[in-house]
């Protein structure tokens, strides 16, 4: 796996390392070892997918309140993701920065989102699968989440005038530090 650095600290890109040969190719998505050496949690507690029939499909910004705080591997398996990351660790330089990341079936990239941090994705296309690798089990109670076009962040959406939402994630509240 080839990790790169994004300009949040412990949010990372991974791309994949092909081994080709006539029948495809044959690549690494997980590596305890790798993302330790990466600073990065090498706990995988569950797997989940999401099924978008809806291109414009806006699902976000959540996260886990500590003690249960997450971090995310994630990977869109069908269509296309823009898929963004805030951090909301109070003590990072990066606070409240985000990233944005197309995520393609066909690019077969990831996003690994630290703990502390939100997250969330707008399908780019019709018929998206998303797989996420999580560090913690969902917990109802640790819950949270903070409104996908708040002002105190600024992401630049690739389609706001068509984000479908929840009503659960229309009505994420502001961000309070």
């Amino acid at each position: 796996m080839i990790f790169t650095e994004t300009e949040l600290a412990g949010a990372f890109v991974l791309d994949l390392e092909e081994r080709e040969d006539e029948r495809g190719f044959f690549a690494r998505t997980w590596c305890a070892a790798e993302f330790r050496d990466h600073g990065i949690s090498d706990r995988v507690t569950q797997a989940n997918m999401s099924w978008n029939p809806r291109q414009g499909t806006l699902r976000g910004m959540h996260f886990q309140r500590a003690p249960h705080a997450e971090m995310k591997l994630v990977r869109c398996t069908r269509g296309a993701i823009y898929d963004v990351a805030v951090d909301l660790r109070p003590d990072s330089p990066t606070h409240r920065r985000w990233i944005g990341v197309e995520l393609t079936a066909d690019n077969r990239r990831a996003l690994v989102v630290p703990e502390g941090f939100a997250h969330g994705f707008q399908t780019l296309v019709p018929d998206c699968e998303v797989s996420y690798h999580v560090s913690a089990a969902y917990a109802p109670e640790a819950e949270g989440g903070v409104r996908w076009n708040d002002p105190a962040f600024g992401i630049e959406w690739p389609d706001p005038d068509n984000a479908f939402l929840s009503d659960k994630d229309a009505s994420w509240p502001d961000y309070a530090e």
